[in-house]
């Protein structure tokens, strides 16, 4: 699986780290709904990959909030290039906005009814705590739901 947001945030970009915000609850999130063993700090992000997962973002050449990037920010053909040359079994997407850019408007949350090159495609409320209003840990549940169901070996 591979988690994809929009952009590193100012923090996030100044310490090389994924999610690094302590207001962002990406990594709680993960833990708490069995996606990883324990509680990793956004420094730990290396270790996705022993875990199962991959961390990329729509734009790799700009950083900050959504609305502080230039138009023409996101490569949503690079993304799908990757993807379909690396072929994970999810792709999620962790904001309605990244989904919508890489997938198109109609974009909503949950799994969505195209693939990509088989790869299934999930869109998931943003972990960020500017956009705590949208917030619904159920649909990161579900996502957990559908991979530690596939998972040979994982507990819950």
């Amino acid at each position: 699986m591979v988690f994809c947001g929009t952009a590193a945030g100012t923090r996030s970009a100044r310490e090389g780290a994924y999610y690094a915000h302590p207001g962002n609850m990406f990594w709680r999130t993960l833990h708490g709904t069995g996606l990883t063993p324990r509680l990793l700090a956004p420094a730990e992000f290396p270790l996705a990959p022993s875990l199962g997962f991959g961390l990329t973002d729509l734009s790799k050449h700009h950083f900050g909030n959504d609305n502080e990037l230039p138009v023409g920010a996101f490569d949503v053909a690079g993304l799908r290039e990757k993807i379909e040359r690396f072929r994970p079994g999810i792709l999620a997407f962790t904001s309605k906005h990244a989904g919508r850019s890489a997938l198109g408007a109609a974009a909503d949350y949950g799994w969505q009814d195209i693939t990509w090159e088989g790869t299934r495609l999930f869109v998931l409320p943003s972990p960020s705590g500017q956009a705590r209003r949208s917030w619904n840990i159920a649909m990161w549940q579900a996502l957990a739901d559908a991979v530690l169901a596939h998972s040979p070996g994982t507990e819950r």
